[in-house]
């Protein structure tokens, strides 16, 4: 189970970045909202899954679902530039988060 809040958190984190950059130093009230909101649920989705999970493979896990979704969107969007580099970066960054899950289950 703290695998799965995990995971879900981390796509909350990617929500509460993009809402940041949409609030434009909170003065558009609806994306400052959704901001608070999925910050709060992920930093609790968080702490939830460090209770059984090491703290710095979840911490890692969380920020690069976080991040990978948080570019991933921004290059779909049209915000963010696509480059080859970036996407494939971004890929080793999915290999190294997946590669976390796994080494922690072989252990």
């Amino acid at each position: 189970m703290a695998w799965i809040v995990l995971v879900l958190s981390g796509v909350l984190e990617a929500v509460w970045a993009t809402a940041l950059g949409r609030a434009e130093g909170f003065t558009k009230l609806v994306s400052s909202i959704v901001f608070l909101v999925a910050l709060v649920c992920s930093m609790l989705g968080l702490a939830y899954a460090v209770k059984t999970l090491p703290t710095g493979t979840a911490y890692a896990i969380w920020v690069g679902i976080g991040a990978t979704l948080t570019v991933a969107y921004g290059m779909f969007s049209g915000t963010e530039p696509v480059s080859l580099a970036k996407v494939l970066l971004i890929i080793g960054l999915i290999g190294c988060v997946i590669g976390l899950k796994l080494v922690h289950d072989g252990s």
